[in-house]
This record gives C-alpha cells, structure tokens and sequence, in this order.
C-alpha cells in the first residue's frame, strides 16, 4: 500500500474557522504489473489536481489513501474494506479495471460511501443496477467502440474481426462495436486476461476474410499485441482500430510499431483547451511522461470532487446535497463538454486518434477528427434514477 499526504494549511483561502474535518479519499487501482502504468497515470493524475488546489479540494485539508488492488479480487476486497473500516475514508476512487470494479462496488455502496470511477466504466452499473452512490469520470465501456464501429461504417469498412480480453470490459467493448457497425462480424476471440502470446490468434487473424481488427488490449497486453501484429506483417494488410492498445501507457514500448494505427479517445494530449494545454505541459515536467486519458481522467476526478466541496461548503454530512453537487459537474473538464446522465456515466465527445512522436522525442496520441457529438450511452434509459 502506498500512502500518499498531501496537505497545505498556509495555502487555503478560508478562514479556519469555515473548515470542516479533513477529507479522507481512498483510492484502489492496479499498479503491479503489465497493467501498472495505467493506474499510475490516475494517480499522477489526481495527484497533479490536488497539487495545483494546494492540497485541499472544496478548501477543505485532503488526504489521498492509495491501495494497488494487485489485478486480483481478493487483495482489492481487502484493500478496499481497510479503506473504510480501518481509515474512514470519505470517498473511495476506482478503479482501472472493470473486474476490480464489481469486486469493491458491493461494499462501497452498501456503507453509503460515495465510489467515483475514474476508469472502469462496466455496463454492470448504467442500467437498472445504477446506484445513486456511483459516478464515472470517465466513460461507459462500450462508448469507445460505438465511435469505432461508426467510423467503421462511415469509413466504408465492411468485414471486421474482434479481439479482446475476457471480462466485463472485453464484453463491452464487443457490444458497443456491433451496436454502430453497419458491416460484417467476421469473428469475435475472447482471450485471458494478461494473455501474452497472440501466435494463434494473429494465424486466426491472418486467414480472416477481414478488412480491418477491432482490439481492445489494454497496459501490457497492447505492448505484446501491437508488437506480434507488426512482426506477423499485418500492419499493411488490414486496418487496426483499437481502444486503450495503443496508447500514452503503450507507445513508449511499441514507438514505430504504433504509428499508422488508429485509437479512439474522449480526449488527446493535443486537445485543443487552454487547460488541457496547461495540464500536459505539467504533467510532462512534473513526471517526465506524456499524460494519456487515464491521467486526465484522474485529473477532472479530482476536479470534480474539488467542484463538490465547494458547492456544500466543504460539508459532506447530507449525501443528498452532495450527490447533487457532484452531479451538477461545476468544473472546467480537459477534455471540454462534459455533463452527467441520469445513471451518473459522462455524456461527452468521442474522437478518431493517430499516433504520433513528439519534438521531445516522446509519443503521444493526437486527434484525427470528432466521430460523435456529446454521445449518451444506450444503458442510460434502464436507469431508474432521474
């Protein structure tokens, strides 16, 4: 477990006197591992936001609990129930995964802590199981691929073959593709999650009567793919579009290998927002690392529990009045328009990413071109809150 302090006193703008009692936020991701580069960044993230507030969001005193929920179910069922019975934490903020995700959900909402998710977006949860203690800073998982399989269809792509890992989110993301794409499903693989020999699945690939791939392989498992794919000479036979494979958390390792792939995003680091400049000239100095979506969605968590704080004064004791400021989402998001649905996920704008390496010689996403406009998720209208 890594715990992380930050406080500044002599930096809040209130009198003391206007102060509640420290906020305590405890924060599960992943960190171990292939997949660790990607809770980093929500971390780093985070932690960029509470920096720049001087410690304190809403001007009340915060204090930032981090638990690395190891990629496993059992050591994030422990790490969380710490959080709220040994640390008491306000909120809790997780996860990265969808997995992780299910695992906490339960006793997080049942404690009535607010749980904020800066990654994991499951359709678990946006439907009739939403809950009024859940939000997502993020997406709902299948988003990303409704905007790929509509750029399929627009792009005139007419046989698609799928690959993801199996879990909640490889699932998803395969639904959210065949809602949109208007053309033919090859094939769909399911393969382990943390798979790292893609031999047989790129044989499978390559004897596919297939124009294109769809993939979404996140952290370690997008290095191993992106790299078999281009050795098995596949880059200049079929279109690759992906979700979270090539990526800031991947590019680093793959570099060339990335470039004339295509990615689909909320947000780039060449988002053209005067914040969203700010912050990646920040985080690039601050880390030594280019932010990807994970990063920034870390930040606007931070954002909008600082958005929150201050709508009630720093008082958390009436859930109802903070569920309302937190719903109302009064913050500057990086990636521009951002507001919430009635099941608490992000109605937002999707976008086509190429990749690219920068001056610096660091690599980046950068944004193509806007595939959907303040897109809402389809499991929204099974949600009974209102």
């Amino acid at each position: 477990m890594v715990r992380t302090l930050m406080t500044s006193l002599a930096a809040l703008a209130v009198s003391s006197a206007a102060l509640a009692e420290d906020i305590k936020i405890g924060m599960s991701v992943t960190l171990s591992g292939p997949a660790g580069a990607i809770g980093q960044q929500v971390v780093d993230g985070f932690n960029l936001a509470l920096s720049e507030k001087g410690g304190a969001l809403g001007g009340v005193s915060t204090e930032v609990i981090v638990v690395d929920n190891e990629l496993t179910p059992d050591v994030a069922l422990t790490k969380v129930t710490g959080l709220l019975e040994r640390d008491n934490v306000d909120i809790v903020v997780g996860t990265v995964f969808s997995n992780m995700l299910q695992t906490i959900f339960k006793p997080v909402i049942q404690s009535e802590t607010f749980l904020i998710s800066p990654n994991a977006g499951p359709s678990t949860f946006a439907g009739r199981n939403c809950n009024p203690y859940f939000f997502v800073t993020s997406y709902q998982n299948d988003q990303n691929s409704e905007a790929l399989g509509a750029y399929a269809t627009k792009a005139g792509l007419e046989k698609v073959f799928l690959m993801a890992p199996n879990y909640q989110a490889g699932r998803d993301n395969f639904e959210g593709f065949k809602r949109t794409f208007e053309g033919t499903i090859v094939d769909e693989v399911f393969v382990p999650l943390g798979h790292t020999d893609f031999s047989a699945e790129i044989a499978r690939l390559a004897e596919a009567d297939a124009d294109a791939l769809y993939t979404f392989m996140p952290g370690g498992m997008g290095v191993r793919f992106v790299t078999q794919f281009a050795q098995a000479g596949l880059k200049d036979t079929l279109t690759f579009l992906s979700a979270f494979t090539v990526d800031e958390t991947t590019l680093p390792a793959v570099k060339d290998n990335g470039l004339g792939l295509n990615g689909v995003a909320n947000w780039s680091p060449t988002t053209d927002i005067a914040a969203s400049k700010a912050f990646v000239d920040s985080f690039v100095a601050t880390y030594g690392k280019v932010p990807g979506g994970y990063a920034m969605q870390g930040y606007d968590t931070a954002m909008l529990i600082d958005s929150a704080l201050t709508k009630v004064g720093g008082d958390m004791s009436d859930p109802d009045a903070f569920r309302d400021a937190l719903r109302a989402a009064e913050f500057d998001s990086l990636r521009g328009d951002f507001s919430f649905n009635s099941n608490h996920y992000p109605v937002q704008d999707f976008y086509l990413l190429n990749m690219m390496q920068r001056e610096d010689g660091l690599w980046q996403t950068a944004i193509a071109e806007k595939i959907l406009d303040d897109h809402a998720d389809a499991y929204a209208e099974d949600c009974r809150m209102r």
